[in-house]
């Protein structure tokens, strides 16, 4: 298929620097999933809230992505925007506010994401409604369950249509739902549902173990690497922090801690960052640390876009898709 004016306008313009990396990263990813290989796709940030899933979701449909590993952040607030788009407040002059307008924003019950406020009624209280619900389902059961599974619970049992106010084509999560895309979710604690999770268990109305923890993701993991690496699997690394960190690990961990020596390396790495190279960071490392770790091969393909990833990010997968 040829490819569309956006990919034409990358291709012609985007010739230095890094928007020359953007134009290689995307034909490296390209390469890839031609010659069989799978890839991952890594979320850090607000990326759901910044509303990737317009063209995330067309991703997931199309096969260009396999795996996904995100903050419990990401995983939450695609499905949050899902039914409470209308009630979103965007603040342009963010950088302006004062404390007082700060705290009059949460008063009113909006969450501040930069230049975007999530509702807490409209989105937070609305989604714990019904999760807890499926939550309490699976705890008097005795079933056990990963956070995401939940979540394609949730989604696949139709409780939220009648909230829904955008389209549901650009749900990145409904999308993934759809395939049972395996999703990695480190440190999923580390959310507003995982608070709220926290908060039943600490009242005894649930138990810990129904929710399923942060070891048995990369055990999960591990399982899903072997079996899917015949070919290659690739890394596309959006922001930093826990969402990329946790599973680029399973390589080394196989490879060292399991002793299993013909497990491949990631086969294609490529980091879109705000965060420069400094001291002792993990977002800001250049790819060559992470051969040191046993994550990447000398030969590995290694892109790292220094720039804001809900401006690049967008533009690789216009690529990806043609567009």
């Amino acid at each position: 298929m040829s490819k569309g004016p956006i990919s034409q306008f990358i291709e012609k313009y985007y010739l230095h620097f890094n928007s020359a990396t953007v134009v290689d990263a995307a034909k490296a990813y390209e390469q890839q999933l031609q010659n069989g290989a799978k890839m991952m796709v890594t979320l850090a940030g607000a990326m759901s809230t910044a509303e990737i899933g317009k063209i995330f979701a067309e991703m997931i449909r199309k096969d260009k992505v396999q795996i996904i590993s995100c903050t419990g952040a990401n995983l939450e607030e695609d499905i949050m925007n899902l039914v409470a788009h209308s009630h979103y407040e965007r603040v342009p002059n963010y950088r302006d506010l004062t404390p007082q307008q700060e705290w009059d924003l949460l008063e009113r019950g909006l969450n501040r994401v930069t230049d975007t406020c999530i509702p807490e009624h409209e989105a937070f209280r609305r989604l714990q409604k019904h999760i807890y619900k499926i939550w309490k389902d699976a705890d008097d059961a005795g079933e056990r369950y990963f956070p995401h599974e939940f979540m394609y619970k949730m989604l696949l049992s139709g409780v939220l249509e009648e909230y829904y106010e955008i389209d549901l084509k650009d749900s990145w999560m409904y999308a993934a739902a759809e395939k049972n895309l395996p999703i990695i979710v480190p440190g999923w604690e580390d959310s507003t549902m995982g608070n709220i999770f926290a908060s039943y268990v600490i009242k005894g109305e649930l138990k810990a173990s129904t929710m399923k923890s942060g070891i048995e993701y990369m055990t999960f993991l591990a399982d899903w690497y072997t079996k899917n690496s015949d070919k290659g699997i690739g890394f596309f690394q959006i922001g930093g922090g826990i969402a990329g960190d946790f599973p680029i690990c399973v390589v080394p961990m196989l490879y060292q801690d399991m002793e299993m020596h013909d497990v491949p390396f990631w086969s294609y790495f490529c980091q879109i960052s705000d965060s420069t190279t400094s001291y002792g960071s993990y977002s800001g490392a250049v790819p060559n640390e992470k051969i040191t770790w046993g994550k990447l091969d000398i030969n590995t393909p290694k892109f790292v876009i220094e720039s804001d990833a809900t401006i690049v990010a967008p533009l690789i997968f216009a690529y990806l898709l043609d567009l």
